[in-house]
């Protein structure tokens, strides 16, 4: 069964990016990307609705349901056309994932999509003041723009690959021949991290030129510096004396 989609509208757009950003380790990408469509004033254009998702309705502030979804955003960014892939949700198994993305593709090719960037975080399990930006690319080629704008290239990590729909989506913008880029915010991947995301919607604006008020995310970020300076005190401090002895 394909996915249903419900268009709000169809939107005339000029080559636009694809800026995929669900739910994920830290939901680094998530708060990126939807801070990022949300500064730039983006506008629902269609909803997606798949039985790869999970099995439940919503309720929203006045207990009005809707279905598990994923939803297709617009903006404008510094006069470059973008398109945000936003929701709460991911397919839940392998082939549900790929069914997704490859409908997913087939969308956003109709209006000549001219690369596109996956959003996601890099577990690490260890707590950061400066986190990193990481990155993997379609074709090597594409690295040097991202290079120049703070994004780290790393090889080997991570190690256990990428997954999900940044993974595929990636995979995917190689095989249609897009200029395609996963970032990967590091993370310890413990919490909603603010902080990693606000590194990765730091990348996205110099990427296209956009200056965008990140005092409300600054503000969370400050949350975590403040959780990371708790976790190392407690690493730093001396162990308890040992009170076992032996009868």
């Amino acid at each position: 069964m394909a996915s249903i989609v419900a268009y709000d509208k169809k939107p005339k757009l000029t080559s636009p990016a694809f800026i995929e950003c669900l739910p994920g380790i830290g939901n680094v990408g998530k708060l990126a990307g939807d801070f990022f469509a949300e500064a730039l004033n983006a506008k629902r254009f269609a909803v997606i609705l798949s039985e790869h998702f999970p099995a439940q309705v919503l309720p929203d502030a006045d207990c009005v349901v809707s279905m598990a979804s994923n939803e297709l955003w617009h903006a404008n960014a510094n006069g470059r056309d973008v398109i945000f892939l936003r929701g709460e949700c991911q397919g839940s198994t392998s082939e549900g994932q790929f069914r997704l993305c490859t409908e997913i593709m087939d969308i956003i090719m109709d209006y000549d999509v001219s690369e596109i960037i996956t959003l996601g975080g890099y577990g690490t399990g260890m707590m950061t003041d400066d986190p990193r930006v990481l990155g993997a690319v379609s074709d090597k080629k594409f690295k040097s723009q991202f290079s120049k704008i703070g994004v780290e290239f790393s090889p080997g990590e991570p190690q256990a690959g990428i997954v999900g729909a940044s993974g595929v989506l990636l995979g995917l913008g190689k095989m249609y021949g897009i200029p395609s880029i996963c970032l990967m915010g590091e993370t310890s991947g413990y919490f909603l991290d603010h902080k990693s995301a606000m590194a990765v919607v730091r990348v996205l604006m110099k990427r296209f030129g956009a200056d965008v008020d990140l005092t409300n995310l600054q503000e969370m970020s400050e949350h975590i510096d403040a959780l990371t300076a708790k976790v190392k005190e407690f690493e730093d401090s001396p162990p308890a004396e040992d009170l076992n002895y032996i009868r």
